[in-house]
């Protein structure tokens, strides 16, 4: 039996053995077009091992995440796995490119986060393909991280939904892939995405600004690995808006390389008009031109998550909902050291209350 995508890999990623039938660009992007439309008729992606829980992160604005979280999703539904994209950027990008209503009045990931709904009620179909879902975020989630500055386990709500939404649906049901989309900061919103994740993709733009801040990030998710989600990792690199043009897109990808390893997949995102065309037309790339190099890149890239995906050890049946212990009560005393969600968010140490005679 053929390996699973290696007719699809081969078919895009080796343009040159075709035969003289496909010898113009019109012909090659039917090609590949044909083969991404038919996605259906080709291998499907391999299941991973165990449901695999990615937030796509990067504090910078401009580098792909919501492109990529969306484009990545669609191809990994398109090619058998279900797929569940949580848009958690108050901007609602990712909505509007997988066509889901998201204005105000919408159940959306606000009302999951702040409210009482369950993830399932806030859960739409999408039209891009029958595996793939999607959490819409609307304009109210910008005035999330303010109400949820007071809420008990503030950073875990997003866990907790996710861990309940899992555990209630059918084995068969149950996502193969959850996406989590991040906003452009690195804020209460994406702590909850860094505490409900198992993975961290991290999308980098091919310019040296890109790589400022990265630090910054990196360092924030040690601080969630040890405190308060053990089981995160960055597992993924994703060079994003590559242009073979400059040799400075060449010297900053092998600077990632070098510096990341393994993490960095080897596909590679092109810069290309459809992929920033295509939301425009509430649709992905792979819908809008399946037969551009953006559409075909992200296919690669989606084959290649999936493959390592597969290599994964396989978890328990069923997840098991934990939910954090009540906060003990306070006690009078000096004030406690912040808790790590404040040390993540920069958030300013309590100033002690005066004593003795200049106390009023």
């Amino acid at each position: 039996m053929t390996d699973p995508g290696e007719r699809l890999r081969t078919s895009l990623a080796a343009d040159q053995n075709v035969g003289a039938e496909f010898d113009s660009p019109i012909a090659m992007e039917a090609m590949r077009a044909t083969r991404v439309l038919h996605a259906a008729d080709q291998d499907p992606f391999p299941a991973p091992g165990r449901i695999r829980v990615i937030t796509i992160a990067n504090q910078k604005g401009g580098v792909g995440k919501t492109t990529s979280t969306v484009n990545l999703g669609v191809a990994l539904a398109m090619y058998g796995l279900r797929t569940l994209v949580i848009d958690l950027d108050p901007q609602g990008n990712a909505s509007t490119a997988l066509g889901v209503e998201h204005t105000v009045g919408t159940p959306s990931i606000y009302d999951a986060l702040v409210g009482d709904n369950t993830l399932a009620e806030v859960t739409h179909p999408t039209t891009a393909s029958p595996h793939l879902s999607c959490v819409p975020a609307t304009i109210d989630l910008a005035g999330a991280e303010i109400e949820l500055v007071s809420v008990v386990a503030r950073e875990h709500r997003l866990r907790r939904s996710i861990e309940t939404y899992l555990h209630e649906l059918p084995a068969e049901q149950r996502p193969h892939y959850v996406l989590i989309d991040c906003p452009p900061s690195l804020g209460l919103l994406t702590l909850n995405a860094l505490v409900a994740g198992d993975e961290v993709l991290i999308p980098i733009q091919c310019e040296y600004y890109a790589l400022e801040g990265l630090g910054q990030l990196l360092s924030n998710i040690d601080l969630v690995r040890a405190h308060l989600n053990p089981g995160i990792s960055v597992s993924t690199i994703l060079l994003t808006m590559y242009d073979g043009r400059t040799k400075l897109a060449d010297q900053v990808a092998d600077e990632v390389r070098n510096h990341f390893g393994d993490l960095v997949l080897k596909a590679v995102i092109p810069r290309n008009v459809r992929v920033s065309e295509a939301p425009g037309y509430g649709q992905s790339v792979l819908t809008y031109d399946p037969g551009s190099r953006g559409s075909t890149s992200y296919v690669e890239a989606a084959r290649e998550l999936a493959h390592r995906g597969a290599d994964l050890p396989a978890a328990p049946s069923a997840p098991v909902v934990q939910t954090p212990p009540p906060p003990p009560p306070p006690v009078a005393g000096p004030p406690t050291m912040p808790s790590v969600a404040a040390l993540v968010l920069g958030e300013p140490m309590a100033t002690p209350a005066p004593r003795g005679r200049h106390a009023t």
